[in-house]
């Protein structure tokens, strides 16, 4: 790969150096630059990224290393060759300089930007909040945004931009790679510790965080093999030691392009089945908002990036079945840029992930999924999954959940990179969602060992064999409006309860007097019949009032059903949610999830309808709702939960912690 030659060259010369630079710190010397060390430098500033101590204020003593915020064209960059002569715009920060003893090396936090974004800027709160903890700091803006890259300016001042500073999506391979090169650079350096590295970031900054994770001792190279994770000069043996992935993605391609066959008992949950229907407005809102801020590489020159040519392949609609691009994508993002994928030899670094319920781009399964296949392989692996509904839209970000969030990660990073307190328990927390006028606190969590504890009971509906047709122009498009997450009325939004013309609605009786808590995945097993391979199913769980006017939703999916005669089960999306008394749910079974037609409704169109769509029968169809109720309760309205029924897939084995309630298989299924 590009420097390798010069990094072997150069590393028995440098390494002197850097045993020089690790015993500055400890003898009281001032951090005056980072970066000088670089092995890949070949256009940028021999002398590194320059520091400079702040003054008297709330940050006096603390070392600065940077140019400031990533959004001020007038300053310049601070950018450092990676390991493919691509420059990355950094900043890093260190604690205000101890009055006596060594000073550095330091725990290192890496943090990372959203989508779009850029480093953060000395003053955040993020980067705040572990200075203050007494770590290290280090942030960059990934590769094709803003100054990595991502502007004219950047692209004239290196010529490694244009072939590869392309925005890749935090490929294993290119924006993961940068941040442990980086990383690796300040070890060499003397200023951080190799084994006390963690990670933190939100969205596309949860989708890195979520990598390094699982790559924890490892790193990936151009052609996507694997080799140890050291220092790029020493050569010193690196590893994450906690993670802090906040509303994260871990299968990218279903997260954009859902087809319903994620389930959250299932040990091995991944993309299977039919090519998923686009969540429309929220890829449109992410498309045009990278490309504003950032480098897309032209359409169809860049397999590992074609976010030009994804986004229009995605748009063009049905059929995707048999198209070569439509395979070539879901396997390149799955293989490279999503974290449930990637090999575990070993346990991934400890971690604690926070995942929004009411999230419509990352929601929860994106935990569950990656949960259930690491707990699996590893049962005493410490991980902890704090739910709550906050995130992306329609997260509603209240401030009792984020702040028992932010104590939460501060106990692990505490824990594993200074070895303070004691060890935290792995746990499952979940907040559930409240939609009030008059300011009510926030309900405490649900808390349980484990996620298949998290519910105890568990209410069920069957239809009998009468059958309910799906109409293809079905559902009230106000409804859709109201619901979407782009252009919608938010979480609590409260449109016309009526049922909606040709749809499948299938209402459970009124909650009794003391209501009950859903807390989870409800699962959805019927025959399906429609016609053709390339339509698909969207389903609500909605709450309601008991006076019929208004709803408000609580899960929702999209679904591809699959060509058979026989049973099929899939589930929505989890969400915890009080179901009040005289209040009913009902499951919506729609043609699509969508307010316009596919050219009018790209911010409107939760999920993009279908080329083609054809009418879909359901017959003998079951409801399985999780409660926080245990069974017996509600004068026996709850049931001891029932076998779970596993789909027609290769190798599905049901995941830990069910052995209890056990399995049956969807062809025994009656």
């Amino acid at each position: 790969e590009k420097g390798e030659t010069l990094r072997k060259f150069s590393a028995v010369l440098l390494v002197a150096f850097a045993g020089i630079a690790a015993l500055a710190p400890g003898a009281g010397a001032s951090i005056d630059s980072v970066f000088a060390n670089n092995p890949y430098l070949e256009h940028g500033n021999p002398d590194g990224v320059g520091c400079e101590v702040q003054g008297t204020g709330e940050y006096a003593g603390q070392r600065w290393c940077g140019s400031g915020p990533f959004r001020n064209p007038p300053v310049t960059p601070s950018t450092v060759e990676s390991f493919d002569g691509v420059p990355i715009d950094v900043n890093v920060a260190f604690p205000s300089a101890p009055g006596s003893g060594p000073d550095g090396p330091y725990p290192l936090m890496m943090v990372f930007h959203g989508y779009g974004g850029g480093k953060l800027d000395f003053t955040n709160d993020e980067v705040q909040r572990w200075l203050d903890r007494g770590f290290a700091v280090y942030t960059q803006t990934n590769r094709g945004f803003h100054e990595s890259c991502g502007t004219p300016r950047a692209k004239a001042a290196d010529p490694d931009c244009q072939p590869l500073g392309f925005v890749r999506l935090d490929d294993n391979r290119a924006e993961v790679r940068d941040a442990q090169e980086m990383s690796g650079m300040l070890v060499d350096q003397g200023l951080a510790l190799p084994t006390k590295l963690g990670a933190a970031g939100g969205s596309y900054g949860g989708g890195m965080t979520m990598a390094l994770a699982t790559l924890k001792d490892r790193k990936v190279l151009p052609d996507g093999s694997m080799t140890e994770w050291t220092s790029p000069v020493a050569e010193t043996p690196m590893r994450l030691a906690v993670a802090l992935p906040f509303i994260p993605w871990t299968d990218l391609a279903y997260s954009l392009v859902p087809n319903g066959n994620d389930l959250d008992y299932i040990e091995n949950s991944r993309y299977f089945g039919r090519f998923g229907v686009m969540k429309q407005s929220y890829v449109t809102g992410l498309y045009f908002n990278g490309n504003s801020n950032g480098y897309y590489a032209p359409a169809g020159t860049q397999p590992s990036g074609d976010l030009n040519g994804w986004f229009n392949l995605l748009n063009e609609g049905e059929p995707y079945a048999g198209k070569p691009e439509a395979n070539a994508m879901l396997k390149e993002i799955t293989t490279n840029h999503s974290s449930f994928y990637i090999s575990q030899p070993s346990a991934p670094a400890p971690m604690v992930i926070g995942q929004g319920f009411t999230d419509d781009l990352f929601p929860g399964k994106e935990a569950t999924r990656y949960y259930n296949k690491v707990k699996a392989k590893y049962p005493k692996y410490p991980i902890s999954l704090f739910f709550g509904s906050f995130g992306h839209a329609r997260g509603q970000n209240g401030e009792t959940e984020i702040n028992a969030l932010t104590e939460l990660q501060n106990r692990w990073a505490d824990h594993y990179l200074v070895g303070t307190g004691t060890k935290p328990e792995s746990q499952v927390i979940a907040y559930r969602q409240v939609c009030n006028a008059n300011g009510a606190e926030t309900p405490a969590p649900r808390t349980a060992p484990n996620w298949a504890a998290i519910s105890r009971g568990e209410i069920r509906f069957r239809s009998g064999n009468g059958v309910k047709t799906v109409e293809p122009d079905g559902g009230d498009r106000d409804v859709a409006l109201a619901f979407d997450p782009i252009s919608g009325d938010g979480a609590c939004a409260a449109p016309s309860g009526a049922e909606e013309p040709g749809v499948a609605n299938y209402q459970l009786p009124p909650a009794p007097a003391s209501g009950y808590t859903v807390m989870g995945s409800p699962t959805v097993i019927a025959k399906i019949r429609q016609a053709g391979t390339d339509s698909q199913i969207a389903a609500r769980v909605v709450d309601v009032a008991p006076d019929g006017s208004t709803k408000t939703l609580v899960n929702r999916e999209l679904w591809r059903p699959a060509a058979t005669k026989g049973f099929q089960v899939f589930q929505l999306q989890p969400n915890a949610w009080k179901v009040e008394q005289g209040h009913r749910l009902r499951l919506e079974l729609l043609a699509g999830d969508h307010a316009k037609s596919a050219l009018q409704g790209s911010l409107s169109n939760f999920g993009r309808p279908s080329n083609g769509q054809t009418e879909a029968t359901i017959s003998n169809l079951e409801l399985r709702v999780p409660v926080v109720e245990a069974p017996g309760a509600l004068g026996g309205l709850v049931k001891k939960p029932a076998k779970k029924v596993l789909p027609a897939r290769p190798g599905v084995k049901l995941a830990p912690n069910l052995g209890k309630i056990g399995a049956i298989k969807i062809g025994r299924y009656r």
